[in-house]
C-alpha cells in the first residue's frame, strides 16, 4: 500500500513529522561516482539490501579513507515506500564521520529512535517497523564488503525480534525470571513482537526460525517438568486430598490442570478431560483422555504423561497415578 493511499486514514497520524518530512525531502539521497570517492582519496562502497517481505530495496554508497576507514560521504538510494526513503536517509546521515566499525553498530532501534519528533512517542506505525530493520541491514552488507568478511560476522547473538533487536537469549531469561505466560507480557517487558508481530507466531510477512510462541511454549513444559509453573507455591493448596469426596476431588484436579497443564496441551493443538477418579489401594487412580493432537502424540504416554502426573502429585498428592486412556 503506498503513501498517498494512507492520506485522510487514522495510520497518517502516527508517521511523526521529521518521517513525513523526510519522505519528500531526503536530504541523502543520490549516488556518489567511482571519480568522487577518488577526488577524495577514499574507497567507493556500493551495497544493496533488499526485504523480501515487501518487496522495498535499498542502495547505500559510503565513500571511505582507507586510512582511517571513515565514513567521508554517505548516500543511499531507496526503491521502495516512503518509510524506507526517511529510514535509508536517516541511515545514511548517522553513517557520516564514523568509521566502518562504529557505523556496523548503528541498529534499526537508532534509525526509528532518530525519526522521532520526541523521544516517548514512535516514528512509524508498528507495521512499518520492518524499514528500518532494512537500512540497519544494508549497513552490515556495506561493512562486510569493506572489511571483506560475511555481514552475518557482525550478529553476536541470535535475533528473534528483529524489529525491536531482542536476541533468544534475553527473550529466555526474561520469559524465565518473570513467569511470562503470553505475547503481551512478552511486548511489555522487552518491545519483542510489539511492531510488525512476524515473530510472534507463523504466518507473519516474514518467516522466522523461532517464534515467540514457541518460547512460550518451552518454557512452559519446563516449569511443568519442575512441578513450580507460574511461580506458585507447590505446598498443597486444597487440603488433604484423600479426605475429600469424589465431586471435590475432580474440582481440584481439573482446577491444577486448568492452572497449569491445559495452556501447554492447547498451544500445541491439543487438549485433555478428566474421565474418572479412583482409590487403588493407597493410590489415585486419575484417568484422562486425550483430546485433538495430543489423541495419539508421540510424547502423550512418556513426556506428557510424566509432567501432568508430576504436577497432579506436586499440588494434590504424591499418591495420585494418571492413566490415559
Amino acid at each position: 500500500m503506498g503513501i498517498d493511499s494512507l492520506v485522510g486514514g487514522t495510520i497518517w497520524d502516527e508517521y511523526s513529522d521529521k518521517v513525513t518530512n523526510l519522505m519528500n525531502n531526503p536530504q541523502n539521497m543520490g549516488d556518489i561516482k567511482q571519480e568522487e570517492a577518488d577526488a577524495m582519496g577514499a574507497k567507493l562502497i556500493i551495497a544493496d539490501f533488499g526485504a523480501e517481505s515487501c518487496g522495498d530495496a535499498v542502495r547505500l554508497y559510503w565513500a571511505v579513507d582507507p586510512k582511517t576507514d571513515k565514513i567521508l560521504s554517505s548516500k543511499f538510494k531507496s526503491f521502495g515506500c516512503g518509510t524506507a526513503i526517511a529510514s535509508s536517509d536517516v541511515m545514511a546521515e548517522l553513517c557520516k564521520d564514523k568509521t566502518v566499525q562504529e557505523a556496523v553498530k548503528i541498529t534499526n532501534i537508532d534509525v526509528e529512535f532518530a525519526m522521532r519528533d520526541n523521544p516517548e512517542t514512535p516514528s512509524v506505525p508498528p507495521q512499518k517497523m520492518h524499514c528500518s530493520v532494512m537500512a540497519y541491514d544494508v549497513i552490515k552488507k556495506a561493512a562486510g564488503q569493506y572489511l571483506n568478511v560475511d555481514m552475518e560476522s557482525f550478529e553476536e547473538e541470535v535475533i528473534v525480534c528483529e524489529c525491536a533487536r531482542v536476541s533468544l537469549s534475553t527473550l529466555q531469561e526474561v520469559i524465565k525470571l518473570n513467569n511470562l505466560t503470553t505475547v503481551e507480557q512478552i511486548a511489555d517487558y522487552t518491545k519483542a513482537g510489539a511492531f510488525c508481530k512476524s515473530c510472534i507466531r507463523p504466518g507473519g510477512h516474514e518467516e522466522k526460525d523461532i517464534y515467540l510462541v514457541d518460547l512460550l511454549e518451552e518454557a512452559e513444559k519446563e516449569r511443568m517438568l519442575a512441578g513450580s509453573t507460574l511461580g506458585t507455591d507447590t505446598a498443597n493448596p486444597v487440603g488433604d486430598f484423600g479426605a475429600m469426596t469424589i465431586v471435590q476431588k475432580l474440582k481440584a484436579t481439573e482446577k491444577v490442570i486448568d492452572d497449569n497443564i491445559r495452556q501447554m496441551l492447547v498451544m500445541d493443538g491439543g487438549d485433555m478431560e478428566i474421565l474418572d477418579i479412583k482409590e487403588n489401594g493407597e493410590n489415585f487412580d486419575i484417568y484422562i483422555r486425550y483430546l485433538g493432537a495430543c489423541n495419539g502424540c508421540a510424547s502423550a504416554d512418556t513426556g506428557t504423561l510424566f509432567a501432568i502426573e508430576n504436577v497432579l502429585k506436586e499440588k494434590l498428592s504424591d499418591k495420585i497415578r494418571v492413566l490415559p486412556l
